[in-house]
Order: C-alpha cells, then structure tokens, then sequence
C-alpha cells in the first residue's frame, strides 16, 4: 500500500472515529499516539497503520480502542467552558449562509470565519462545537481555497465538542479566513423547533435559538466564549411566506431570503435567529414589537412605555449604538423572562398581564444594551458584571420613572427571590452563591441562579452609597461603561476603574473600605444589606407576619388584610409568604381565603399565579395538582417551571406525576430548561 494511501486512510480513520491529538502529517507517529494512548473498554475499532508486527506494511490489523470521555475540568486558559483560546487567535468577523430545513429540523449551511492571528506559527485553531455535523474546512488565501483537516473531540457532558482546524506549518499573524460547510443537528441544544400545533396560528411552523450562556455551539462552530466578539452578517434562506429576525438589522429582503447585517462586535452568545408568522407594530422612531399576529396588539400596548425606558437608560449609560430596538414576543416555551439579543430582544408572553406591571423586564433587557452587550464578561464566572449591573441600571430606570421608593422596594424583592434561590435552588451547592464562581467542573447552565442578578445589584447599590449617592456614582457608572465599552472583562478590571475612577478625589479614602473578598468569595446573603427605604416593603413584610401566625378565623375579621395593595406589594407578600418559616392553617381554607382576599383566581398576571401554585403545593392540596400541573405546562420560562418541579420533588404524594409530566412535555421544552428540570427532579 502506498504512503499517499494509508495517509489517506488515517485522515478518513480520524474523523470516523474522532481522534483529534494526533499530528495526522506523520501518519506514523500519529500511530504510535493511537497505539499507545488510546486504550479503553469499549469495543475494538481498527487502525490501518498498526500491525501485529509494528510498523510495517503488512495488512493485518490490530485492535484499538475508542477515545474515552475526559472529565471536564478547565477547557481553556481563558474561559473554563471553551476550547478557544482567544490568547492565540480571535475572531473578527463571521459571514453566516444558511438555508432553514422545517422538515428535517435543521440548519444547513457555512460559516466563513476572518480570524486574527495572534502567534507566529500557530499550528491549530480550536473550536466549540456541539452536535455539529462539520463536513468541510476550507482556508482562503490569495483566491485560492486550500482544504484543511479537521477532527472532533469526543463530547463533554453539557459541554459539546472540540472543534481542531489544522493549519499549514509557518502561519503568519495577522488576518486569516476559513470556512467551515456543516448542519446542525435535529436536536441542536440552541434551537427550538414549533410544529404549527404548538404555535399561535395554528398554521405554520416557527424556529428561534437561545444561545446564552454556551449554545451558540450548537448552532455554529465557534469560538463560544464571551471573551471573544465579532461582528457578522448572514444570508438566510426561509420558507418565503414566513419572516426571519436576527440580531441584527436587516439589509436585504426578498421572498424567501433575508440579509442581515451586525456591526457593532458581540460575543457569539448574542447571535439569534427566529423565524415564523410573525407582524409588527410601531413602539417609538426606532422601536417595534414583532409577535403573532393574534397577539400583536396586546404586546403593543403592555410594550408602550419601551421608548420611555429606552431614553430614560441613555441618560444613565450614554449613547445608544445599536440603532435598532426592537422586541420579539416569543411562544410560551421560551425560557428566560427575556434575552437582550442586539436590536431584537427576545421577551417572554408571561409579561402579557395586561396591565404593564411586568414590564419592568423590559427596562432590564434595554439596560444589556450597555451593560453585557456593550461592556462585557470575560467568561461566566464573572456573569455578575453582566446581570448585577443589568438589574443596578434596571432599577435606576424604575426609580426614573416611578419614583425613588418603588425603586428601593424592587430591590428588597429582590433579595426575596434571592433568599428564597439561596434556600431551595443552591442549598446543595453553596459555593455558586459567591458572586464569582469558579466553574472549572460545572457548566454555566447548572451555575445559572438569581445570585449575580441579585447580590451582584446589592452590591453595586453597596458602593453608590458608599462613595456618595447617585450624584457621584452615576457619573462614574458611564465613565465605566465607556472605558471598556466593546471590551470583555473582568471582575478585576472593574476593581481597577473603581480605582482609578476614584484615587484622585475627595472619596478615594473610601476604596480602602470595601472589604472585596467579603463580597466577591462569600457564600450565602449579601455580607451588608445597604439601607433601602422600606416602607413599601414594611406592608408586605406585616402582611406575610399577619398570614402566617393568623388563623383562618382570625383573618376573617381582621380588617388588615382588606387593605388595598398595589400589584408589585401583592407579589412580594406572596413571596416572603412562600419564605415564612411555618404557616399556621396553612390549608384548603386558608388558600380559599387568600384567592378570595386578593382576586388571585381571576389573575392574569403569571408572578402572582406561579407564587399562589407554590403556596397550594405548600398545603398540599392533591386534589388541585392537575391546576398545579396546568400553569407549568402553560410556560416552559425556567424561573417558573423550575422551582415547581422543584418543589413536587418534595412531595412524596406528587412527586410521580410530577414526573410523568415532565416526561410527556419534555420534548417541547428548549434543552437548557429540560436539562435542569430532570436534575431538579433527580432524573439525572
């Protein structure tokens, strides 16, 4: 057999079998790695350079043996849940080219990647993949199109794949451009596929992704690391009587095929896409609301008060760079309360009340415009500098426009839910309520929780009174998101700001007060709860007393809880309701009492109807788990469904059924929300 043949030979054997540490130029000695490292317990497969007698030309083959699963340990210097390595090689821009397959539940297409060089002779590139089917690597240069090889890594549970481009010896820096042809599979973890069935209409399909934390994997190979940003632009071919939106403005339309263009660089967490039956209407001069057509008008009108928030947040942040601010209202089994997509947030129908009063998750998502799209974390053991700005700045824009006690009392429920995540969601692993994790052997999914949101925000809040008050740290908040403005950082890096911001100026003797590793490596609860005006929050906190040391006889006549209370104080009562302790009565009666009380079976609002199913699991009232039951298959948001199932878990009578359920919905649920719902369950 001839050299050129067994080479040939040995690439095909690599990528069958996903051996990827080997230098496949020097099929020999590649042999000898397989022949000497490669040992497992899983059934022989054939190397067609490795015989009885050594290396030789003789055809008779010897056993060898898959590549076994690693454990997970850091993948990367810079991101513990990348194989990138963004030290040696970043990306500058993506071109996307891709045709949407309904029928197979795929998408098929390419990606061309303008890569930066960093280091001479660069051998590799290593990319993230996940349940990619990649069938070509190409490197353009001068014109001309020069394959290159390429191997996959065995999976890493909830991880994905390693991605190795090889490249030729003596690589050069500077720019350097590949494509890479592939297809998603059926059941890519970022896409989520809708039969007409499940949609609205009733009539077309509809697909959206959801990429964040570490999905975009799944949808494009990529350096999937926040620490990485790049600006795109993607050639969508779609069924031509459906609309296509993306995280980006669109260039071009024609039937059936969409151009996008995104040019302010983001992280490939922010890439999106859906695509489905979906209209428009006009929120402000550069905002719109896109949904289904049934629903349309109702977002419009909960969403009226967008281009409010969003002038209110360029005030606090500066300049607004993305041009476009528009919202998508997505099905019902979209995840998260909202995802700040660039020019196209994603928004959940739970915010659908009908009377703006959770349309506060708006102001949020237009907050990541600065704080996480703009300035961003380096990689998601630092996710606080995403999310505690993001509500910081939120609730800035709630005080704007509501007035300074309604934004103290939304952060004091906040550190309800936080007390509450804390309790029940983190109980077994306290060391992910630190505000900077260390997610060397836990992936950003199961990390996920209300802890950088929340105790990220405190903290923030923490430091303003410090140093003076919204007078001085506003000022300082836009100095700081100008300086790493298009940057991925560090929590260190906002510690030098603070610094620097500060050192100079009559308050620099505060610097030496905070107590960083108080805040930033503590376990549990805020170490300093700052000195919020409560009186909001008083209402609710004698309430929640009243209700749970009150019989149902006494509450009955008690003219207390017939006070009226705004709609933001009757889901904080509900919740710190939730946390008491022990509950007197706490039974069908004492429920009846408090729907009848508080209208709670003629809600709309999902905050007030998910903390009234928690309190009747609570009482453990079997008979209305079919209720139960019917709200959690309503919406597969994650904030809701989780702590549901989590708390059937707990419930020997319930717990079966819980679990039948969720194996009947599983399916339409997105894979992050399945994922974590079967370990709430004890399923995995």
């Amino acid at each position: 057999m001839s050299i050129a043949k067994r080479v040939q030979q040995w690439a095909t054997f690599a990528r069958t079998w996903h051996i990827y540490d080997c230098t496949w130029q020097n099929p020999f000695e590649s042999a000898k790695l397989v022949k000497s490292h490669l040992m497992g317990l899983q059934k022989p497969i054939y190397h067609p350079m490795i015989s009885t007698r050594g290396l030789c030309t003789s055809h008779k083959l010897l056993p060898i043996y898959q590549v076994q699963k690693r454990n997970m340990g850091r993948l990367g210097v810079v991101d513990p849940s990348s194989y990138s390595q963004p030290d040696l090689i970043t990306t500058e821009h993506s071109a996307l080219n891709w045709k949407v397959d309904f029928g197979a539940t795929k998408i098929q297409g390419s990606v061309l990647h303008r890569f930066k060089v960093l280091t001479a002779n660069l051998d590799k590139i290593l990319l993230d993949v996940r349940d990619i089917n990649v069938t070509n690597a190409t490197l353009l240069a001068g014109g001309s199109e020069l394959p290159i090889n390429f191997f996959i890594s065995d999976a890493v549970d909830d991880i994905g794949q390693k991605l190795t481009l090889e490249l030729p010896s003596g690589t050069a820096k500077g720019s350097l451009n590949v494509r890479i042809d592939y297809e998603t599979s059926s059941s890519a973890s970022g896409l989520q596929w809708l039969n007409p069935t499940q949609t609205l209409g009733k009539e077309h399909p509809y697909m959206f992704s959801q990429c964040q934390a570490i999905h975009a994997r799944s949808v494009i190979p990529c350096q999937d690391t926040p620490a990485v940003k790049f600006t795109y632009d993607a050639t969508v071919e779609h069924p031509s009587e459906l609309t296509a939106l993306m995280s980006a403005l669109i260039d071009k339309k024609e039937p059936g095929k969409t151009l996008f263009k995104q040019e302010v660089p983001i992280p490939a967490y922010l890439v999106a896409i859906a695509i489905g039956k979906l209209v428009s209407r006009p929120l402000g001069e550069n905002s719109s609301v896109w949904a289904e057509e049934a629903i349309v008008d109702a977002c419009a009108e909960e969403f009226s008060e967008t281009a409010t928030m969003l002038k209110t947040a360029s005030e606090l942040c500066g300049p607004y760079v993305w041009k476009q601010y528009d919202l998508l209202v997505m099905p019902p089994s979209f995840p998260f309360g909202g995802m700040e997509n660039p020019c196209l947030t994603f928004v959940t129908p739970t915010l659908l009340a009908g009377d703006k009063s959770l349309a506060d998750v708006v102001a949020h998502e237009i907050a990541h415009s600065w704080t996480g799209n703009l300035v961003t974390n380096k990689n998601f053991e630092h996710f606080w500098l995403n999310e505690g700005f993001t509500v910081f700045v939120e609730s800035k824009i709630v005080g704007r426009m509501q007035g300074a006690k309604e934004l103290d009392f939304k952060m004091l429920s906040n550190l309800t839910d936080l007390q509450e995540c804390i309790r029940t969601q983190l109980n077994k692993t306290p060391e992910l309520t630190k505000l900077v994790v260390d997610l060397s052997n836990c992936g950003p999914d199961d990390a996920f929780s209300s802890v950088p949101y929340i105790k990220g925000s405190t903290f923030l809040r923490y430091l303003e009174d410090l140093f003076g008050g919204p007078t001085v740290f506003e000022p300082f908040l836009r100095d700081y998101l100008k300086k790493y403005a298009y940057k991925s950082i560090e929590t260190k890096d906002f510690q030098s700001a603070l610094y620097d911001y500060f050192i100079d100026t009559d308050k620099k003797d505060k610097l030496s007060a905070v107590d960083w590793d108080l805040w930033l490596k503590s376990e549990g609860m805020p170490p300093v709860i700052p000195n919020f005006d409560e009186s909001l929050a008083n209402v609710t906190k004698e309430l929640a007393s009243l209700w749970s040391s009150k019989s149902v006889a006494e509450l009955a006549d008690s003219a207390e809880i017939k006070k009226t209370i705004s709609i933001h104080q009757l889901i904080d009562f509900l919740g710190k309701l939730i946390e008491s302790k022990d509950i007197v009565d706490l039974n069908e009666s004492k429920i009846n009492l408090l729907e009848s009380t508080y209208n709670l079976k003629s809600s709309k609002n999902a905050e007030v109807r998910f903390r009234l199913n928690r309190l009747i699991i609570r009482a453990r009232l079997i008979k209305r788990l079919d209720e139960i039951l019917e709200f959690a298959n309503s919406n597969f948001r994650m904030k809701f469904c989780r702590p549901i199932y989590r708390d059937l878990a707990g419930w020997p009578e319930a717990k079966p059924a819980a679990i039948r359920n969720f194996a009947n919905v599983k399916d339409q649920m997105m894979a992050v929300c399945s994922h974590t719902i079967e370990k709430d369950l004890g399923l995995k």
